[in-house]
Formats: structure tokens, C-alpha cells, sequence
């Protein structure tokens, strides 16, 4: 394994060379900065922080980097969950923060040529402009780049309908560890043409290559939408009705659940939203769903109705405003937030087959009540991806430091036991990776090392990620 390489003199002037005086940094306070994302408290320093403009340069920094053992780390928009932009061996933080072009936006094929710094929203906004429709919509749209998407092979509220992010892109541009800068695939919207190169890298978490150009493809945009917020007096009916929309034959475009904590939390924590909630009300379920003809979506919001009629609800808030729309999205992007504000956490990415739902929430409540811990749980129900954050609150820091993992452990256990799996869009990263054995054998371990060690024979591109450290 790649040990901590100290960066001599000479080595940051030889960098210095490749991407200018301005572009380099090892003062304190930039290197902190780009030494954490969203990761609980996390901080890992780069030694220098390097932020290249075009893939020529990315390459040499590679050629340089490999010929001289020195851990490169690609670093986004720093919103990710899971720790896979930390420099945990020093070496090089490359910023990909220059790469922010939206090039091309093609109309006539419904697909974008996008350099991976564009931030989420920027670019489906920018394609909505032409009529168009980018799907993918995590929670830190207004944050996170386009790039790390890829990355990560992250979702959204809309995922249940219409996919996550590998469903988009076709193409993509890569700098490998040894400088080499390759297309994966074909800009096209069928390919059976060798390994699906492209593919293997999304969701590689920058273990694999340096995304520098992307494409994606687009869908028409829908003229209208029906959002409907759903208050439960249990929870796990809540989680129950999920599986039952889906069975009456309705595919919404988003199907989100929120504990009754992560919606208290949240209206406290953000303005412009007021919501009364009775006193209970165990969850609820945010559910849109979107088309072109009104008519068939009054249909499905009604067929929706009658098997939410089956259940313990309150009464159902339909959104009859843009603005109403956009306090209730609000309400539920902020979630996160809004449980990092109020305590220590620790945030598990678990999914299951969406029937799975109400076993997942009530096993992780009485493996919490077993260790001592909180959890707030809130996610995308539509596709079984709930959320659980561990919350510190009083626990001692002894039990947090050795009762939490346990209690992790347990309830990855009980989701690969659900035949469900670690992560549904945070990814693997740092702070999962010593979990991998629960969801796979050694055998698969051993095939993923060996397409690390293919791509990377000399393990300097963001080290000590994905894998086991065991490995």
C-alpha cells in the first residue's frame, strides 16, 4: 500500500512548471480547505493543492506523480458523504474546479458535452432552457459537481422514476495514473462493442481515472407535475405504502419518506416553510408525480389516494402552488443539514428491495435501542434508499468511539441480509470500505483489487478508498 510521500522542493517546482504559480498552493489554510467534504468531521490536508485547466496538464501531473509515487487525490464540489475526496496520504489535492464549461448542448441527439466541475443545477437548468431534462437531482444539486456525480454514481429524489446517473452518460474523457488520455466509449445511445469501459468508471470514485470531459444524455422535459406531502401515524406504514403504490400499477416521479425527526429538525432549521404537524404523526411521504397531460396525472394522484386510504394518514397536502412546490422540496433537500446542525452524526447510505422498507426501519431501530443510539432516517423510498443517520447526542464519546461501529456493522448486515447493499449514491469512500466484506466475498474483492491494480498498478490515484484495507 502507498505510504505518505513528502514532497520535496524540487517536486513542488517541477508541479509548479505544469500548472503555473497561480494555480498551486501549500499555504495552510487552502490545503484545510480542500482536506474535507461533508464527511462527519473529517480533515485530511493535501501537501499541495493543484488546479489544472485542461487534461495536458492533468496528464503531466500524472506522468509525474506515478514516476514518483506520489498519491493524487481528484477533489469536486467537496458536498460528498462518504470521504472520497480526502486525502488521507497527503501527495497531491487536484481541484477540478477549472473544468466548469458546459461545451456543447446538442439538441438534435438530446445529449450534453459537459466538463465535470459544472455544478448540478447549473446544468439542468441550462438544458431545461432548451426543453430539455437532466434527471439526476441529489439533495446538493446547488453544490455538487456534475464530475463527482459521476463519481459516485449518484441519484436523487427523481432516481425511482428515472434513473441515477450511469443511465446518462455515454462517453466520457479520462486521464489515467499513468498520463494516458483515452474516450471509454461512443456517444452513442447503444454500444455492445468490448468491456463497458465507460461504465466501470462510474461509481469508481476517482479509484480508476480523472474524468475531464463528459456525455450525458438528455430526455424532453414535462410540463407538469402533481406533489403531494403524505402525513403517516406509523412509520412503518409509511414505508409499507411504498411498495403498494407501486403494485397499483404507478411509477412516480419522486417517492420520498421523512421521520417524523427529520421533519422537525428541518422546519426549525430553515425559513419560508410552515407546516403543522399533529402530534402523532410518525412520517411522511413526499410523492410527485410528473407528465405531459394533466388528465392522467389527476388519474394517477387519485389511484395514489385510494391506496393511501388503506393506511393511518392525516390528511393529504396537495401543493397548489410553484411556490408551495418549492418550500416543500425545500423542506426535504434540507434534511441532512439540518441533522448535522443539530448533533455529532454519522449518516449510512443503506438499500434494500422497496417491500423491504418497513424490516429495514424497525431492524435499525432496535439495533439502535441495543447500542444506545438515535437515528433519524428519512431518503428516497421509491427505490428502497434510506438514509439513517446515527446521531451523537448524549452518548459518551467511549460509546460513540466503539458501540456506533458495531451497531453500523449490524445494520449492514441486516440490509445485505434483505438482499439490499451498503450504499445506494453516497458511495463507498473512507468511512465504508471496512465494511465491504459484509456485502461481498473475497472472491469479488479480489477481482475488484485486481481492476485497480490494472488501471493503477502503482496505487497512487486517490489510495486508500473503496477497498478493504485488509486488501
Amino acid at each position: 500500500m502507498i505510504q505518505n510521500t513528502a514532497l520535496t522542493p524540487q517536486m513542488i517546482h517541477q508541479l509548479q512548471l505544469i500548472v503555473g504559480e497561480s494555480f498551486l498552493f501549500t499555504d495552510t489554510q487552502t490545503r484545510n480547505d480542500y482536506g474535507h467534504d461533508e464527511t462527519e468531521d473529517y480533515v485530511f490536508p493535501p501537501a499541495v493543492v493543484l488546479k489544472p485547466g485542461t487534461p495536458e496538464e492533468i496528464s503531466s501531473i500524472m506522468k509525474f506523480a506515478n514516476a514518483n509515487g506520489i498519491p493524487v487525490t481528484p477533489i469536486g464540489g467537496r458536498t460528498g458523504l462518504s470521504g472520497g475526496a480526502l486525502s488521507i496520504h497527503q501527495g497531491i489535492g487536484l481541484s477540478m474546479e477549472r473544468f466548469n464549461k458546459i461545451i456543447h448542448i446538442d439538441e438534435q441527439n438530446l445529449q450534453v458535452l459537459v466538463e465535470p466541475a459544472v455544478i448540478t443545477q447549473v446544468l439542468r437548468e441550462a438544458v431545461a432552457e432548451k426543453g430539455l431534462f437532466y434527471p439526476p437531482d441529489p439533495s446538493s444539486q446547488g453544490s455538487c459537481f456534475i464530475g463527482g456525480n459521476v463519481a459516485e454514481n449518484a441519484g436523487g429524489a427523481r432516481a425511482v422514476k428515472y434513473g441515477v446517473t450511469k443511465d446518462y452518460v455515454l462517453n466520457l474523457e479520462v486521464v489515467l495514473p499513468n498520463g494516458e488520455i483515452i474516450w471509454t466509449g461512443a456517444n452513442t445511445l447503444k454500444n455492445s462493442t468490448g468491456y463497458n469501459l465507460t461504465q466501470l468508471m462510474v461509481g469508481s470514485e476517482g479509484t480508476l481515472g480523472v474524468i475531464t470531459k463528459i456525455v450525458m444524455k438528455l430526455v424532453p422535459q414535462n410540463s407538469h407535475n402533481i406533489l403531494m406531502l403524505v402525513p403517516f401515524f406509523n412509520a412503518g406504514q409509511a414505508c409499507e405504502a411504498v411498495a403498494k403504490i407501486f403494485k397499483a400499477g404507478i411509477i412516480p416521479s419522486a417517492l420520498e419518506f421523512m421521520e417524523r425527526d427529520a421533519i422537525d429538525w428541518t422546519l426549525k432549521y430553515v425559513d419560508g416553510v410552515n407546516i403543522e404537524i399533529k402530534e402523532a404523526v410518525q412520517a411522511h411521504l413526499l410523492i410527485e408525480v410528473d407528465g405531459n397531460y394533466p388528465e392522467v396525472l389527476f388519474a394517477e394522484a387519485e389511484k395514489i389516494t385510494e391506496v393511501l386510504e388503506q393506511f393511518e394518514i392525516d390528511e393529504i397536502l396537495f401543493a397548489d402552488s410553484e411556490d408551495q412546490k418549492n418550500a416543500l422540496w425545500k423542506l426535504r433537500r434540507a434534511v441532512g443539514e439540518a441533522v448535522k446542525s443539530n448533533s455529532v452524526y454519522k449518516e449510512e447510505d443503506t438499500v434494500v428491495p422497496r417491500y423491504e422498507l418497513p424490516t429495514l426501519l424497525k431492524g435499525i431501530k432496535t439495533i439502535g435501542e441495543k447500542y444506545g443510539f438515535k437515528s433519524v432516517c428519512y431518503g428516497h423510498a421509491g427505490d428502497g434508499n434510506l438514509h439513517v443517520n446515527i446521531v451523537k447526542g448524549d452518548m459518551s464519546d467511549e460509546a460513540w468511539k466503539t458501540e456506533v461501529p458495531k451497531g453500523i456493522r449490524e445494520i449492514f448486515e441486516l440490509t445485505v441480509g434483505l438482499k439490499g447493499t451498503l450504499s445506494g449514491e453516497h458511495g463507498i469512500g473512507y468511512v465504508q470500505k471496512n465494511y465491504m466484506d459484509i456485502a461481498f466475498g473475497e472472491v469479488q474483492l479480489q477481482l475488484m483489487k485486481g481492476i485497480k491494480n490494472t488501471f493503477d498498478p502503482n496505487g497512487i490515484l486517490n489510495p486508500g478508498k473503496v477497498l478493504p484495507d485488509y486488501l
